[in-house]
């Protein structure tokens, strides 16, 4: 007759050896290496960042590939990256339509954030507060909006503005190019006190570097209170039942405004984004314990216990 006793003290044993062992645990080998994408985008370079400090400390790897947005999207489609940490939305619909089928919407991870066209508070004070406004001043803006990356989704929205002649801008172009190159461009415009109006968001630097202001009357193309928008977390589809202990993470993953504009501003006096990260967590490790909750590493020990050792804390 076997002993109850003896048999739970037994299993118990074998318990805490395999999990000690991370043999119940182990993450599959197809998910040790955790690859996103980041258009090219501050907001997402420390958004990556703080997921990649994180991931690494649990043990995973991870590799950050430069996509354009169509091309991360279609690159979610073919299984060639797992994570996307910047889906705008209402901006990105178009996407999240066309894509339905092969990704995952994880979870919001900020709210808060604006996004639509912006001048220089001197443009403003010179009369130009509203979409309707531009076309008065079109020689002092040389008929151009400055945009983003080319395929970006808020550039067509200003394409397709533009294709329509709302708010009498027909013969306007869009300037398409990457986020450095538009901010300089806005740079020197304000040395000089030059009109320019351009693609402006929240969180980034540039509500602190500028004094601009966000114009209103975009809300068909950019939705109200200034493009207020959210912005979630995608993966391809069917990662979060492959991948269930990163998939833990990204669920548990929320931003703020403050965190983001944070790191960005350290990114943009010469940090790199994992730096900064590293920094922001070092600085307010409290944000921890509920990113890691029911989180482990990939031995499947305690993630909360090996993260904090990692930053040092």
């Amino acid at each position: 007759m076997k002993n109850p006793r003896l048999s739970k003290t037994l299993i118990a044993t074998f318990t805490t050896a395999a999990i000690s062992s991370g043999a119940f645990a182990a993450v599959p080998e197809q998910c040790q290496t955790v690859t996103m994408t980041d258009p090219g985008w501050t907001d997402i370079g420390a958004t990556n960042g703080l997921a990649t400090t994180v991931l690494e400390a649990l043990g995973y790897s991870t590799d950050i590939k430069l996509l354009a947005v169509p091309i991360g999207y279609e690159s979610l489609k073919n299984g060639e990256i797992d994570v996307f940490l910047g889906n705008w939305m209402p901006a990105q619909t178009a996407f999240l339509e066309k894509y339905k089928d092969s990704l995952d919407v994880i979870r919001t991870n900020l709210e808060g954030v604006k996004f639509t066209l912006a001048v220089p508070q001197y443009v403003a004070d010179a009369g130009v507060t509203d979409f309707a406004d531009l076309e008065k001043f079109s020689k002092d803006f040389r008929s151009r909006i400055y945009g983003i990356g080319a395929g970006s989704p808020a550039n067509q929205n200003l394409m397709n503005m533009i294709d329509k002649n709302d708010f009498g801008l027909g013969e306007w172009r869009v300037v398409e190019s990457g986020e450095q190159a538009m901010l300089a461009q806005v740079s020197r415009a304000v040395k000089r006190e030059n009109f320019i109006v351009f693609l402006a968001w929240e969180p980034h630097p540039m509500n602190v570097n500028f004094d601009l202001q966000y114009l209103s009357g975009g809300d068909e193309y950019f939705g109200p209170n200034y493009g207020g928008a959210t912005i979630h977390t995608v993966t391809r589809k069917g990662y979060a039942s492959e991948c269930g202990n990163v998939a833990q993470l990204l669920e548990n993953m929320e931003f703020t405004l403050n965190m983001e504009n944070t790191v960005i501003s350290m990114t943009d006096e010469g940090m790199s984004a994992n730096d900064a990260a590293k920094k922001w967590l070092q600085d307010n490790p409290a944000v921890l314990s509920d990113w890691l909750e029911g989180v482990t590493t990939t031995s499947g020990q305690p993630g909360l216990a090996a993260v904090n050792s990692a930053l040092g804390l």
